[in-house]
């Protein structure tokens, strides 16, 4: 089917305005983009952040009275004048099919691959984890996700007990398992991750082995062998205290979603209980790992 997308930029205060006149006007689906390509950060539970200058894009039927729509937009006070829009045709391609054709098998480390169900297992005597790309953050593909991968590959010994902080799509917790470990806790503030990782656990035979929880659920008093928080930087500060008690005495502890720049001041907040390794990079993107002092 083509369709039509309409960007059209606005502020952080009408962004949510916007996406529901978008809606209410016809678009198939709205999605938010920043207009200026300016950082923003993982919120808190219960917390909506957009950017300053938001582009709203809405999706709509190629055959869709766009006119209507744009003479509406149109008439909308808040602009003050002329809103800044811009109506664009979208290729009419079979994009399930495109974004399967480009999503291969990866390797992390010596012997952990992460493999979509459609395509072959490049090596069956590898640590396999199956996972298709859905809802949740994390198939292997992001520089962070690829850093704690590889970690895990070299870190995870049998019989060993992992927290997944900020689980997502639950690739790091299964991959632990698949590695070797017993049980693993994954915590995240998404229900829809909570869902995904599920899902993939299933999908992994993994499912009796890890136990998912929204952080108001989350045990209190669990520590564990390897802790893993692939979450950014603001909210890795923030959640120290909670991160930093599920790793045992002597555990280790990797976390990612960090900028170069933003290293220290993570390094500095986990620094008076925690020995970092040399900082691991990869495309502007860091993970710290350390051990907990007994």
């Amino acid at each position: 089917m083509p369709w039509i997308q309409l960007r059209v930029t606005t502020t952080e205060e009408k962004a949510e305005q916007v996406s529901d006149m978008l809606m209410g006007w016809g678009a198939q689906a709205v999605s938010f983009l920043d207009a200026h390509d300016t950082p923003i950060y993982e919120p808190m539970p219960g917390e909506v952040i957009y950017w300053t200058n938001t582009v709203v894009v809405g999706l709509f039927d190629a055959e869709h009275p766009m006119d209507k729509v744009v003479n509406q937009l149109k008439q909308v006070s808040f602009f003050k004048g002329e809103p800044n829009f811009k109506l664009e045709q979208l290729e009419d391609k079979d994009w399930e099919r495109e974004w399967m054709d480009n999503f291969h098998p990866i390797k992390f480390g010596q012997r952990l691959w992460v493999c979509p169900s459609w395509r072959d297992i490049p090596d069956p005597t590898a640590v396999n984890v199956m996972l298709d790309p859905g809802l949740a953050f994390g198939t292997g593909t992001h520089p962070t996700t690829a850093l704690c991968m590889q970690w895990l590959d070299a870190t995870v010994k049998p019989e060993q007990t992992v927290v997944d902080f900020g689980c997502g799509s639950g690739i790091l917790g299964i991959a632990a398992l698949k590695l070797g470990a017993k049980r693993v806790i994954g915590v995240d503030i998404d229900p829809q991750a909570i869902e995904a990782s599920t899902a993939n656990a299933k999908r992994n035979n993994v499912e009796g082995q890890i136990e998912l929880y929204l952080p108001k659920d989350q045990p209190k008093d669990f520590q564990a062998d390897v802790v893993v928080a692939n979450i950014l930087a603001g909210p890795l500060a923030e959640l120290k205290d909670i991160i930093s008690a599920y790793v045992k005495p002597g555990g280790l502890l990797a976390l990612s979603g960090i900028l170069e720049s933003q290293a220290q001041s993570v390094i500095d907040a986990y620094s008076n209980e925690f020995s970092f390794d040399p900082i691991a990079v990869q495309d502007e993107w860091v993970r710290l790992s350390a051990r907990k002092q007994a």
